[in-house]
């Protein structure tokens, strides 16, 4: 048995150094192709999209901070897409870069890193691994604090710390266009007046309308619906059985035990109906970019995945030690294999696998 796994290990290396040869060689063969599907590629029309719903401009004091933000052959500028999962766009725009990524979380963070280090000074691959780490836990202040003050608006007293930050993280979340949160904050309005009117408990009304999509702050972390989800989370933390009734049923609130999940319904049926309240293209594309990740991800020794460029393109990070060189070129083609055989997609999806050795070690 063990010289049989020694000559799979082998044979696995042996087609994986044969294939990158040959995509080598194709490569060449087919540039001038290759730069017309590019070219086609660049005019798909969710750049259009991106360019519009998926891009931050960040000012710079002087266009010679470019230069530093780049890096000495492009060291800085790669540590900091690679960390951040955004990419990072330098081109002629006097005093400004831009920051792509249809994740609004990543993007804000990146935002952040990048303001600091450029006021820092400091920009080199080692400062920018510290200052994201702390854009980063400036970051779950910033979601409590948007969570407290949706509970404060919506007139939502109790909620535990827990609670209010899953609350928050739904300020980045949006659902055909619409910011969920605002969504929610609506809907307990609503659902609160209609059960003041039917002489039912108006406080109660407001803390299911507000929590009735709960699970959407991390039903792309965890798997289930963001319904199974909401219950869940809501279980946990102890919420009235009225709440969780709401959140169960605010899709079917003919299946509920109690009237709040029919309130719930009817005010989430109202907020997302009013006129420019949702667009579903939104929806559709970050749902295909959160599809390349998830594709992504599924393969053994992937550590991370990015979907950028408006989804022309997935970066994937393999751990070095599990995935080799040569490997790291068959992975590519299965994971290209994969997302063409799974999903719809105009243009092409540039597959890019990165594998980067590293050794730490501290004088003491």
């Amino acid at each position: 048995n063990l010289l049989l796994s020694r000559l799979d290990a082998e044979l696995e290396e042996e087609k994986a150094l044969r294939v990158k040869a040959n995509l080598e060689r194709i490569r060449l063969e087919v540039k001038r192709e290759a730069q017309k599907l590019l070219a086609q590629a660049a005019q798909r029309q969710a750049s259009e999209t991106a360019a519009a719903l998926a891009v931050s401009v960040v000012p710079i004091p002087s266009d010679a901070m470019k230069g530093r933000i780049i890096g000495r052959e492009g060291r800085n500028i790669r540590t900091f897409e690679a960390l951040t999962g955004v990419d990072l766009i330098i081109d002629d725009t006097p005093e400004a870069v831009l920051l792509s990524s249809f994740n609004p979380m990543r993007r804000e963070i990146a935002r952040m890193a990048l303001e600091q280090l450029m006021a820092d000074g400091r920009i080199h691959p080692s400062r920018i691994e510290e200052v994201v780490e702390k854009a980063k836990n400036e970051m779950k202040t910033f979601i409590y604090e948007r969570g407290e003050e949706a509970a404060l608006e919506a007139g939502v007293v109790g909620l535990k710390p827990g609670l209010v930050q899953l609350l928050g993280r739904l300020h980045f979340r949006s659902s055909y266009g619409q910011n969920v949160l605002k969504h929610s904050v609506q809907v307990a309005h609503l659902t609160g007046i209609m059960a003041a009117e039917l002489g039912l408990d108006a406080a109660l009304g407001r803390r299911a309308g507000l929590l009735h999509d709960l699970g959407k702050s991390v039903d792309r972390e965890i798997e289930g619906t963001h319904v199974e989800i909401g219950v869940t989370l809501a279980t946990r933390f102890g919420e009235p059985k009225e709440v969780i009734d709401a959140i169960a049923h605010h899709h079917d609130p003919e299946n509920g035990e109690t009237l709040y999940s029919v309130l719930a319904a009817a005010a989430d049926a109202i907020s997302a109906a009013r006129p420019g309240a949702r667009r579903e293209s939104l929806e559709e594309y970050i749902q295909r970019l959160e599809q390349l990740e998830r594709i992504a991800l599924s393969f053994p020794g992937v550590d991370n995945a990015f979907a950028v460029q408006a989804g022309r393109e997935v970066r994937v990070i393999v751990k070095p030690d599990r995935i080799s060189d040569a490997k790291a070129t068959l992975l590519a083609r299965e994971i290209a294999g994969r997302i063409e055989r799974d999903m719809n997609y105009p243009g092409q999806v540039q597959v890019t696998v990165v594998r980067e050795s590293r050794a730490v070690e501290y004088a003491k």
